[in-house]
């Protein structure tokens, strides 16, 4: 009986046993059904993908940059495919150095490579392959090819790089491109364009570079790739093709370019030519210049401190962010305001006794005794300051600011490159809001005065004041000045005017342009300040010399650039457009701390209209008159040996008696 108690309790006890095994069956079936029915169902199409990406891969591919060339073809910014050796920090296993170190028995890696490394390193993310050694030679890819399975995170790949044929010149107008930063990614993610960035390493930094990157940049295409388990391509599925950038063709005039910067030499200052007609701008020069290819890989950091530590400031776009007192080029402008706005006729005439007094200040002119009786003509000819004092003390600042506003002094041009300067076009306004306190916020009459010789206040930058110069050469028609003279289509070539047509017209009278035009070409000969300079051009040009004050003298005191140190000597400018009849060039140069506009800046204006006009370049032979050594010389002939020699005492006279033309 107890036997067969126990074996019911066993059995019960099985029972129980199994109904709990088969339960717990059940529940491990339930849970991979559920499992498959997530996997198989709900999740299908996100693991298929999944999986389609572990056998498809989609590459981009990077397009071309597009070209720059200048007006005439000559080609400014190129691209050539290279090897690059790149490390992708967040693959290597160990220490970095290390592996750099291995690499380099391999292929020659350099302490400047290593410097460069870290710094695309520190301004870059991680996450990216960063190149360790650019352009390596065949023999060092088959090398490192061999060894590739020693370096996981190592890769080799082919990359487009930009090359400046023509290295320092133009450097502000061309710019550079360089690595993408965070910074520059921030960008591109705001623009929504990430994925028209994906596989390109750079992009443009300054100058027209930057300024026309979407268009330079074109439209990145994409392959997708059947690959194996080890990453092997095998078959492609499909293709996009990439969309090369637009070329841009530029206004410049290279070889003009190239004249104008040989004849600065050392020297610091500016020059913009501009074609009245079209606003092209023929030339655009700030020097000292820099080589872009510096940047292009990253400047190693001794090569960036030789720039940016020095004196001469290489880097800053003069043209475009420097702002000068423009002297005695103002006056052409002051003299047509005096007629459209009545203040004076041609034929009207001051006495100048050599100084203008307002109050307890003499303003001293430039000519100790005075230029005697002066009219319009006689005072753009021959510079006379007060002339222009009396003027500026009729007109008042006010309406000298709204009469030089359409001109677009201090006013930006609107010219294709960033970060241009406004510069100060002062009126009583400017100054109630660039003061704080009550006492220098009110417009005194004396500040007035300084006005009207392009002093005082103003402050204007040279592609202003090279505007404003067309813009008289145009007779008022104002056209956009501009670098890119059109977008041309990489594959079928075709051409898009940047800027099509004029932007407005300033309501000027016919004749007065006419008496301050003539007027300027008085300037370029006879008792004019820069007649020996043009005595023998082949041309009629139209010009206006400057001298501007970097430090103020004291009422009593005399300018002696001897004793001022280099860096606070006057800045010497020139204006000038030609042929007068009909302008093909309008110009403005500054050359800082060289002096007299006739002897440092009128010279440099005269090479660049020889060449513009004629063709001819510095060191060209002039053409030999014919002539007949058997029959003696005549009057004339005489007479035209001693005009060179008459043109140097002019010169001198004019240096010694002269002191800011």
């Amino acid at each position: 009986m107890v036997t067969l108690k126990n074996t019911e309790r066993e059995v019960y006890f099985f029972r129980r046993r199994l109904t709990l095994a088969a339960g717990l069956v059940l529940f491990f079936f339930l849970i991979l059904f559920v499992r498959l029915v997530w996997l198989q169902g709900i999740k299908h199409k996100e693991y298929a993908a999944l999986a389609d990406d572990n056998r498809i891969a989609v590459l981009p591919i990077v397009p071309n940059r597009g070209l720059i060339m200048d007006r005439n073809g000559v080609v400014l910014a190129s691209n050539y495919a290279a090897y690059t050796l790149e490390i992708t920090p967040t693959k290597i296993k160990g220490d970095l150095d290390g592996v750099i170190d291995e690499l380099a028995k391999i292929v020659s890696v350099q302490p400047n490579d290593r410097k460069r490394f870290k710094k695309l390193m520190s301004e870059t993310r991680n996450v990216e392959a960063i190149p360790i050694r650019m352009r390596l030679s065949d023999q060092e890819v088959a090398r490192f090819t061999v060894q590739r399975f020693r370096f996981p995170g190592v890769e080799i790949q082919p990359r487009l790089f930009r090359q400046y044929p023509l290295g320092r010149v133009a450097s502000h107008v061309i710019g550079y491109i360089g690595r993408i930063n965070e910074k520059d990614q921030e960008m591109i993610e705001g623009g929504g364009e990430e994925d028209n960035y994906v596989g390109t390493n750079h992009i443009g930094k300054e100058g027209l570079e930057k300024k026309y990157e979407r268009d330079l940049h074109g439209a990145t295409g994409y392959e997708e790739m059947e690959v194996s388990a080890n990453g092997r391509a095998i078959r492609m599925l499909s293709r996009s093709p990439a969309i090369s950038g637009s070329n841009l063709v530029l206004s410049i005039d290279i070889e003009l370019q190239k004249i104008v910067e040989e004849a600065f030499g050392d020297r610091r200052g500016a020059f913009v030519a501009i074609e009245p007609a079209t606003g092209d701008v023929l030339a655009y020069v700030s020097m000292p210049t820099y080589d872009p290819n510096l940047f292009v890989d990253g400047i190693d950091q001794q090569s960036w401190e030789e720039l940016n530590d020095s004196p001469d400031h290489p880097l800053v776009n003069r043209p475009l962010s420097g702002a000068y007192p423009v002297g005695s080029t103002y006056k052409p402008f002051m003299a047509l305001a005096a007629l459209e706005l009545k203040k004076r006729t041609p034929s009207s005439t001051i006495a100048d006794p050599g100084y203008f007094i307002l109050g307890n200040h003499r303003f001293r002119d430039d000519k100790p005794g005075g230029h005697g009786m002066v009219d319009l003509h006689k005072s753009i000819v021959e510079s006379c300051d007060t002339y222009y004092y009396l003027l500026a003390n009729e007109m008042g600042v006010d309406a000298i600011h709204d009469f030089m506003k359409p001109f677009g002094f201090g006013q930006k041009t609107g010219i294709d490159l960033e970060h241009e300067r406004t510069g100060v076009l002062p009126s009583t306004e400017w100054k109630r809001k660039a003061y704080k306190t009550p006492a220098q916020q009110k417009w005194y009459a004396g500040e007035t005065i300084s006005l009207g010789i392009g002093q005082g206040y103003n402050s204007f930058t040279p592609i202003q004041l090279a505007h404003a110069t067309a813009i008289l050469a145009n007779d008022g028609v104002v056209m956009k000045p501009h670098l890119v003279k059109a977008l041309e289509d990489s594959v079928t070539r075709e051409q898009t005017l940047t800027v099509p047509k004029e932007s407005y017209r300033i309501n000027l009278k016919p004749e007065h342009i006419e008496i301050v035009k003539q007027a300027m070409v008085g300037v370029t000969q006879g008792k004019g300040t820069a007649a020996p300079i043009f005595a023998r051009a082949e041309y009629v040009s139209a010009g206006k010399t400057g001298t501007a004050q970097v430090i103020a003298m004291k009422q009593n005191e005399k300018y002696d650039a001897k004793k001022v140190a280099e860096r606070k000597r006057d800045h010497a400018l020139y204006i000038a457009f030609a042929p007068v009849d009909k302008p093909r060039i309008a110009l403005a140069i500054i050359v800082e701390n060289s002096g007299f506009g006739a002897t440092a800046a009128a010279p440099i204006a005269k090479k660049a209209l020889d060449y513009y006009l004629l063709g001819k370049k510095p060191g060209d032979k002039p053409t030999p008159v014919p002539t007949k050594q058997s029959k003696p010389k005549t009057d004339a002939a005489i007479g035209a040996e001693g005009s060179h020699a008459h043109d140097q005492e002019i010169m001198k006279k004019q240096v010694s008696d002269k002191g800011k033309e």
